[in-house]
């Protein structure tokens, strides 16, 4: 993985005039599977909306490649009023609007897509129910469906184990871990550290106004920081890696 999918030169990531996090110099190789990690409040949801596009950087170059221009990317928070009369298909479906158009019809290649990706969230025997029927975690199963027809190779998902119970967490993280191996780069905000230990070979940790690029393996190398010197960056890592 020698080529770049993203690169980040100096850019500061942030909003309504409040610097969140600054001086982000760093490259994700293509298809790499990266954890984005860091404390509560720290800015990762804000730097993945300004790698996403939703913010504008405030400072620095972002650049991605040029197969990476296909990007998907699932928000923390669902946007869809389920109380809005569409059923599961047709939520889904909507992941065929780019190549769809707004008023255009859908294909019979198409249809074998959405199928299939029902399939594969297991939600196929629920796609005619209203959306507003599911549950918490199958509606995180719908939006997975759906940013699979997006066809990214860039895919940023924030928190999207987030509410969800351990099944669905685990199917969810197979769809992950097999786009990974169709060598599409992944970015994906997590809390639990001993996921990002298991199934994760990069992170991206955002801590105190900065962000890093680091082989999850050496981080695993991380030790606490002896009596007296300053508050190591990264500590709530640290701590994490290494419990008293």
């Amino acid at each position: 993985m020698s080529a770049s999918a993203l690169t980040l030169t100096n850019v500061a990531a942030g909003h309504d005039g409040h610097v969140s996090v600054s001086d982000v110099t760093l490259s994700v190789p293509a298809g790499a599977k990266v954890a984005v990690i860091g404390p509560n409040g720290a800015g990762k949801s804000t730097l993945l909306k300004t790698i996403a596009g939703e913010l504008p950087a405030m400072t620095g170059q972002l650049r991605r490649c040029e197969t990476c221009a296909r990007m998907g990317y699932l928000p923390q928070t669902a946007t869809v009023d389920t109380r809005f009369p569409i059923s599961v298909y047709e939520f889904v479906a909507m992941g065929e609007w780019g190549r769809l158009g707004l008023f255009g019809r859908l294909r019979p290649a198409m249809r074998q897509r959405i199928d299939q990706a029902l399939e594969r969230t297991g939600l196929s025997a629920m796609a005619r129910r209203p959306i507003g029927v599911l549950s918490g975690g199958q509606l995180q199963r719908a939006r997975f469906a759906r940013l699979m027809l997006q066809d990214a190779a860039l895919l940023l998902l924030d928190e999207p184990f987030a509410g969800v119970d351990r099944p669905t967490r685990d199917a969810l993280m197979t769809l992950i871990d097999a786009w990974h191996d169709e060598g599409r780069t992944c970015l994906v905000v997590l809390h639990d550290v001993e996921l990002v230990r298991q199934r994760f070979e990069w992170c991206l940790s955002v801590d105190d106004g900065h962000a890093q690029l680091t082989p999850t393996a050496e981080l695993l190398t991380l030790r606490p920081t002896p009596v007296g010197d300053a508050p190591a960056r990264h500590a709530f890592l640290r701590d994490a890696l290494h419990p008293a």
